[in-house]
């Protein structure tokens, strides 16, 4: 008996754009370039979490929405997001989600699911810069900021 599998194909392509050239140096900046790329409809009405792809000197690859859920809460699958990471090549992340009711505090869910991402992080030789959360007032917390990473 004859036994066959599915034969994957992984691709990833760069197109020229204007996040490309775009380097970050601090939380300010990520927090402008995180507000110019959210959809400004729904930031204050449910939460959506993604990720900015960084390549080694902190140029932005990319910015990949990972999951959008309700008004209080998103779903975050690790494999997912680290099969994005590691398809682009991507050496450090940072991560960002809104919180649709202008709450500025890191929630204790917020900082286990930081912790857990860096934890997978290192196995890949993976830095995670920061994880940002944006108000739809135009306010963000810094979790690097304020000490947590």
């Amino acid at each position: 008996m004859e036994h066959t599998v599915n034969e994957i194909q992984i691709s990833y392509r760069e197109r020229l754009s204007t996040l490309r050239s775009f380097s970050l140096s601090n939380s300010y900046e990520v927090a402008q370039l995180l507000f110019k790329n959210w959809d400004s409809n729904t930031i204050g009405l449910h939460e959506t979490f993604k990720i900015l792809l960084l390549n080694q000197s902190n140029k932005v690859k990319g910015i990949y929405p990972l999951s959008m859920g309700g008004i209080s809460a998103t779903l975050v699958d690790l494999r997912i997001l680290f099969a994005i990471v590691l398809k682009t090549l991507s050496v450090g992340i940072i991560l960002a989600h809104n919180h649709p009711s202008g709450q500025m505090r890191a929630s204790e869910a917020d900082r286990q699911l930081t912790q857990k991402i860096q934890q997978g992080a290192k196995l890949f030789d993976v830095q995670v810069l920061d994880h940002i959360i944006l108000a739809p007032d135009g306010r963000y917390y810094s979790f690097a900021d304020n000490g947590f990473l």
